[in-house]
Formats: C-alpha cells, sequence, structure tokens
C-alpha cells in the first residue's frame, strides 16, 4: 500500500451509521485521516463512535431530523473542519441536492458529481443515457408518466407482466409488479402513492417484467483523469421483496463472454455518464442469456466486500483517493481470483414475512476462522429498533471455489451466535438458501428467496391450524 501523501484529505465526516460508518473510519485510520463522525440521539452508544477521532451529535432518533437533514451535517463538517464528506450508503449518498450543498460551502462529497447523481439517480433518465450509448434496456415507457391511462396504454403495447417503479426509487422500494390489466390503475394509483411518501417524488414509469431473471450487476471505479474500469460482477439475485440478501462474485452459471459483455456495458455507460468514483451498474440477465440495464447506483454498495475479497481491492481508498484528485491504483483492474460470497444479517423475522424486529443484543458472538470477514456494529448491549435499516451484519466469506465457499459460510453462519429478548435474525433462514438446490447448482433466479418465504409461511400456518 501507497503511504499517505499529502493531497489525501486531513479530515473527513462520515455522515452515515452502522457498519457502514465503522468501515469508512478504518480505511481512514490507514491512511491517516482524522475522521468527524456524526451520530443521532438513538445513536449514543454506537461501537462506531469510538473508532472517530471526533462525534457530533446531530439530531434525534428520526433520520429526517438527523441522518437525512444536510443543514446539522454540513454544520458539523464545518465546525470541525472537516474537507470531505463521505455519505456511506443510504441516507444522503444519492442525494444530488446534498452533494451540491457540500460543493457550495467548499466541502469535497465523497461521490460523484451532483450532475451525475441528477442523472443516473433518475431511473427514467439513466434508462434513456443507456439507450441512447446502445445498451439493451427493457420495453418500457420513454419516461415518468402521470397518466394512469398513458401508463396502462405503454403497459397493453409490451404486454404483460410489468413493472411499475418510482422515477426516484432505490432499495428494492416504490414498485409494483402487475400480471393483469384490470390490476393495472389501482397498481398504478398505489405506486405513486408510496413513490411520494418514501421518495418526495410521485414519478413513476413502466417496465416489462422478467421472469425468472437474474440479478448481476458491475462494479465500477473512476476517476477525474478519464480512467474507467471494471472490477468484476456480483449476482444479487437471492432477494426478499427485491431486496438484496446473498451477493457473490463472480456470477455463477453464466458464460465467460456473457459477463464480459455486461462489463463493458457497465464501463460504456459510466463513461457516457462522466462518471466518477466507485458506481454499480445494474442488469438483469433473462433465462435466454439476454442482458438489460435497468439502474445505477451512485454510490458504495452494501455488498461492496464481496469484490474486495476476490480483487485486494480497497473500495473506500480508491474512493478517497478518487476525490482527493488522485488516480485511480494501478490495481485496481487487477484480475478476479476466487469465489465470495455475503449473507446480510437482519434482524427480522423470517416467519412473519421479514418483519424487522426489535430488542437488545444480549448475546453477539460473530465467526472467525480462515478467510472470513464479518463487517458489523453489533455488540451486545447494543439496541436494535425501529428507527433505521435492520441491516445488523455483513458476514463474507473466500474460497478458491463456489463449492468451498457455500461450505465455509454455512459454517460461519453456523457458527454466529446472537440472541435476546424480542430479537430475531434471518441467520436460519439464509442458511436454508445455502442449502436450497436451485442455489447449490446456480440455477436459481430473483424469484427464490420468496418462493421459500412462502412456502414457510404456508407451512406455520398449516402447523398452527392443526
Amino acid at each position: 500500500m501507497n503511504a499517505p501523501g499529502p493531497a489525501l484529505f486531513s479530515s473527513v465526516l462520515i455522515a452515515n451509521r452502522g457498519e457502514i460508518a465503522l468501515r469508512v473510519a478504518r480505511t481512514c485510520r490507514e491512511l491517516g485521516i482524522r475522521t468527524v463522525m456524526v451520530y443521532s440521539e438513538a445513536d449514543r452508544d454506537s461501537p462506531a463512535l469510538r473508532l472517530a477521532d471526533r462525534t457530533v451529535l446531530i439530531g434525534p432518533a428520526a433520520a429526517r431530523r438527523s441522518y437525512l437533514y444536510p443543514p446539522a451535517i454540513l454544520e458539523a463538517a464545518l465546525g470541525a473542519g472537516a474537507e470531505a464528506v463521505h455519505p456511506g450508503y443510504g441516507f444522503l449518498s444519492e442525494d444530488a441536492d446534498f452533494a451540491e450543498m457540500c460543493r457550495a460551502e467548499g466541502l469535497r462529497f465523497i461521490g460523484p458529481p451532483a450532475e451525475v447523481i441528477a442523472a443516473l439517480g433518475d431511473k427514467t433518465q439513466a434508462r434513456a443515457l443507456a439507450a441512447a450509448g446502445g445498451l439493451p434496456v427493457l420495453p418500457g415507457s420513454a419516461g415518468a408518466l402521470s397518466s394512469g391511462q398513458a401508463a396502462k396504454d405503454v403497459a397493453d403495447e409490451i404486454g404483460y407482466p410489468v413493472i411499475i417503479k418510482a422515477a426516484a426509487g432505490g432499495g428494492g422500494r416504490g414498485m409494483a409488479v402487475v400480471d393483469d390489466p384490470a390490476d393495472f390503475a389501482r397498481a398504478f394509483a398505489e405506486t405513486r402513492v408510496s413513490a411520494q411518501a418514501v421518495f418526495g417524488d410521485a414519478r413513476v414509469y413502466v417496465e416489462k417484467y422478467v421472469r425468472g431473471a437474474r440479478h448481476v450487476e458491475v462494479q465500477v471505479l473512476a476517476d477525474l483523469h478519464g480512467n474507467v474500469v471494471s472490477l468484476g460482477e456480483r449476482d444479487c439475485s437471492v432477494q426478499r421483496r427485491r431486496q438484496k440478501l446473498i451477493e457473490e462474485s463472480p456470477a455463477p452459471g453464466l458464460a465467460p463472454e456473457l459477463t464480459a459483455a455486461i462489463g463493458e456495458a457497465a464501463v460504456s455507460c459510466a463513461r457516457a455518464a462522466g462518471y466518477v468514483g466507485a458506481g454499480t451498474f445494474e442488469f438483469l440477465v433473462d433465462g435466454a442469456g439476454r442482458f438489460f440495464f435497468i439502474e445505477a447506483n451512485c454510490r458504495i454498495q452494501v455488498e461492496h466486500p464481496v469484490t474486495e475479497m476476490v480483487t485486494g481491492v480497497d473500495l473506500v481508498r480508491e474512493q478517497l483517493r478518487v476525490a482527493a484528485g488522485l488516480p485511480l491504483d494501478a490495481g485496481a483492474g487487477a484480475a478476479a481470483r476466487g469465489v465470495s460470497i455475503e449473507c446480510r444479517v437482519n434482524t427480522e423475522d423470517p416467519g412473519r414475512g421479514f418483519l424487522p424486529t426489535a430488542g437488545l443484543i444480549e448475546e453477539f458472538v460473530p465467526p472467525g476462522g480462515p478467510f472470513t470477514r464479518v463487517d458489523t456494529h453489533g455488540v451486545p448491549g447494543v439496541r436494535v429498533g425501529a428507527d433505521y435499516d435492520s441491516l445488523l451484519a455483513k458476514v463474507v466469506v473466500w474460497a478458491p471455489d463456489r463449492d468451498q465457499a457455500i461450505s465455509r459460510m454455512d459454517r460461519a453462519l453456523e457458527e454466529f451466535r446472537v440472541s435476546g429478548r424480542g430479537v430475531c435474525t434471518t441467520i436460519g433462514f439464509l442458511r436454508e438458501v445455502l442449502a436450497h438446490p436451485s442455489f447449490r447448482r446456480a440455477e436459481h433466479d430473483t424469484s427464490l428467496a420468496d418462493e421459500m418465504s412462502s412456502a414457510r409461511q404456508r407451512t406455520l400456518q398449516d402447523a398452527n391450524r392443526s
């Protein structure tokens, strides 16, 4: 690793919480960069704060009055003398207005320029940009649709099933799949209401829905010197309610020429958008081996450790270097090696439709062993509640091949002990997925986890009736 030079920042404010705040702080410490970490009233006892050089209280538990409140974050950054702001993922990480506010205050936003976030953050603009660059996109509306009849006309033309999506959406929210034309008007109205409530933007668009598809994304790095590289793909097909549970790299069961083409498409789209920093370009792969661009994420992803494990590249380090104006490290384009799998451990109850659970964690013993990484903010005594996302830990393993990686992950999850009154986790369900024949054979698609969850709930209901 190169020694930190004078071109890097002396102080960075981390505008996030939990495991990603810890993750960013650790790389900053390795680079000799001082960290300022903001926190809400609910996070006063967060283990992440212990790694910061300075902490600043920014508001109550409600995210809109703390982590989603730019004035408090900017005041903290300026008051602490920070030179840059790392937004992590979620919260303000893809907020173009916040990126512009940072720039106006003389703070470097560690992410793409505000203009790029605005263009790619609007899913309809991203689709148009990808199509203009020659990338395949799913049939659908050319832009956002405010009229229910106009939207239904598009759906009738492209054929059912269709999916209605929030133009400003992300994280699996603000979507509705429609199979029957008779259900379209209701689904359209409900999705607009949901989009307004979640994203503050009621605009939606219509796209062809592909059943039996794989979800494949490409990790891209780009700097201010014209360098754009792909760090390979990740398969994110194991999802519940279109939110990811298990990710792996490389994507199993796909032809090398197909994944190479997807990687080239991602780099092409990033260049066309003027992308800077770490980003992810996402695609669906259908049963015929055709791929389609669906969206871009202008931030570090929850699943970034998977790519780090197979490439040896510290993605947060590259984010910091790029934001400081330095070129990508020469090793950033290195070929991937082996297989990595990540399982997200959430405080949710799979038996009740993955309903989030709350309580005090009394026992927390993460797994260890060879080539096993755990990114977490969990410790005994931490209270998990409904204020924020239910992600508690990410278990990541590496092995020379996929069979060994699956075995290693299953062993790690078996070791993981989390308990507390009222607290339930997804560990058991994750192990069931790993053991599923379709997953083992790499024949699974985005429907697997939801089908397993539905079957589990039917079994529980039958048991309760008997």
